[in-house]
């Protein structure tokens, strides 16, 4: 398991724009990060309550439905969320560079 983890963490952050990639386990934990220590647990920490509420929030619209991705673009980066019943991978880039 560790080396999918690091061969998918080694691909993603290969990727044109990407500036970080974090994956967390079901409490939110960093499992494996390309960020420095603080700034993960920063991101784990805010993403994981943003993951939480997306969650209730589509489970409250349709009971019978369940989030599977969440992309939220601000004015410097894209921040893709892929949530997992064991883990969360979360994906930081800029969208210019990725364009380009």
């Amino acid at each position: 398991m560790t080396f999918e983890i690091d061969e998918t963490l080694k691909r993603l952050s290969s990727r044109r724009g990407v500036k970080a990639v974090v994956i967390l386990n079901s409490e939110g934990q960093a499992i494996r990060s390309t960020l420095d220590e603080e700034l993960t647990k920063q991101y784990g920490q805010l993403i994981s309550s943003l993951v939480q509420q997306a969650r209730t929030t589509v489970a409250t619209l349709d009971d019978q439905n369940d989030l599977t991705f969440l992309r939220v673009r601000t004015k410097k980066h894209e921040i893709m969320i892929a949530p997992d019943h064991e883990y969360l991978l979360i994906v930081v880039q800029n969208p210019q560079e990725a364009m380009q």
